[in-house]
């Protein structure tokens, strides 16, 4: 995985012992757990609310929300005169270092954000900064879509500031990843502290804040950090869509969801992992198309739907047909086929989506080559050499012995698995070649005759 310079920057770089002076522009949930728990830290707080009540609550102790343990947390900070609140903005930014924004960004009507109150708060943010001769940091905290840091974002604060960013103020985007109910133990125990920056000057001010987490942080691009809680929540929405599924399934079946589901859990390697999370091409072989026809089979003989379960094989075809895209957009006649299994190490080709992909563009009258040598060591011995010989005869014939044999053919080089002998592929293309990799077999995005089809 990459990350910001190639590396992964933990907060414990920087000493985090000295106090920073923030303001938090947002008195609800998360702004306010923020408030607290920073100044519990030691950090000297403003919090920043257009409603008087809250600053009200604040200054006199009180929470404006209810939360489990924040009380007591705001009341000591108060106290300890390390948290006070405002409604004055420009008074928060003068005598403070560091700002987090933490307002809303609810839905409209057609599932966009209401970028409103985002917009508003860096124009008060700008007008605050003009006037100080200190540099600012400003980091968004509230979740936004990716793409908005650059065009919304710090265009506003450039306009409203006439300066740089990135040169006369820092910018971040932090995601926060805390649960009602739970926050502030989320907040000091986080799963992972992410922090998209434009500029390393203020990663290194926001890292400091986290030093003592125990916990992952992790420093990357804007853009990755805005995605990065919308995946979070989208993987929590789909998992408990799928136990729902399973539980629903399993009832019609009168058998223990939540026993079946426990057994699931306790497979560490495969089901609660990393593993299958990589973006890449479509998914083959002997067993997971199978499973799930005959699970979906079962499901309507049952008279039960499941939208989620049933969704799965048409995503998969998509996902071809996406691949399939690529190469044909590369207006070349000439494809090569490094690799054709359904996964490097094996000869299986059941199902194996490049196999689709190459008799669609044999179809459409594409030349083709092809090579794979655990495919060529099974046409002559192997379990699949009936199915290779009689049922892909068409395939079969363009095969070649050799990686140069493809090379020296193609317009056009497809990487179809993580064969180790694909890994050199894109030093021994000439120029006007294209590779189009489907398993990210090299560390790079898409671009100069290398297209990824997920990168």
């Amino acid at each position: 995985m990459k990350y910001f310079g190639e590396a992964v920057f933990r907060a414990m770089d920087s000493k985090g012992n000295e106090p920073v002076k923030i303001s938090i522009f947002g008195l609800g949930y998360v702004g306010t757990v923020c408030a607290g728990c920073l100044a519990h830290e030691g950090h000297q707080i403003v919090g920043v609310d257009p409603v008087r009540a809250k600053v009200d609550l604040i200054n006199a102790g009180h929470s404006p929300i209810i939360e489990a343990e924040i009380e007591p947390i705001i009341s000591d900070a108060v106290r300890a005169g390390r948290l006070n609140a405002t409604t004055d903005q420009d008074e928060a930014v003068s005598g403070t270092d560091l700002s987090f924004v933490c307002v809303g960004t609810p839905s409209q009507s057609n599932g966009n954000l209401d970028l409103t109150y985002i917009r508003r708060v860096c124009e008060l943010i700008g007008d605050a900064i003009r006037k100080k001769a200190h540099r600012h940091t400003v980091v968004i905290r509230s979740t936004i879509l990716p793409g908005t840091m650059r065009q919304l974002v710090i265009p506003v604060l450039e306009e409203h500031s006439q300066k740089k960013a990135g040169v006369d103020f820092g910018v971040c985007n932090n995601p926060e990843f805390l649960r009602e109910g739970s926050a502030v133990s989320d907040f000091r125990k986080p799963p992972k502290t992410v922090i998209g920056q434009l500029d390393v000057e203020s990663g290194e001010m926001l890292a400091s804040l986290y030093a003592k987490l125990d916990a992952p942080l992790i420093r990357t691009e804007l853009e990755i950090a805005e995605l990065v809680k919308y995946v979070d929540n989208s993987w929590h929405a789909l998992k408990i869509g799928f136990a729902n599924e399973i539980g629903n399934l399993s009832k019609v079946l009168s058998l223990d969801a939540h026993e079946v589901m426990k057994i699931f859990c306790q497979d560490r390697k495969l089901n609660i992992s990393p593993a299958y999370l990589t973006p890449g091409f479509a998914f083959g072989g002997s067993c997971l198309p199978k499973d799930l026809r005959a699970l979906n089979y079962k499901a309507k003989v049952s008279d039960l739907e499941l939208p989620i379960i049933s969704s799965i094989l048409p995503s998969n075809e998509m996902q071809v047909n996406r691949g399939l895209q690529i190469i044909i957009g590369k207006g070349k006649k000439k494809v090569g086929v490094l690799g054709f299994s359904f996964k490097a190490g094996t000869d299986d080709l059941r199902e194996s989506p490049m196999i689709e992909i190459i008799e669609r563009l044999l179809g459409k009258g594409y030349e083709m080559r092809i090579y794979d040598k655990n495919v060529s060591v099974a046409s002559l011995v192997g379990a699949n050499r009936d199915f290779i010989l009689n049922r892909i005869p068409h395939v079969s014939r363009l095969m070649v012995n050799k990686i140069e044999d493809v090379l020296d053919f193609a317009e056009t080089i497809v990487i179809g698995n993580k064969d180790p002998e694909f890994l050199d592929t894109a030093s021994k293309v000439r120029t006007g070649q294209t590779i189009v990799d489907f398993v990210r077999i090299a560390e790079q995005r898409s671009a100069n005759g290398y297209d990824g089809i997920c990168w």
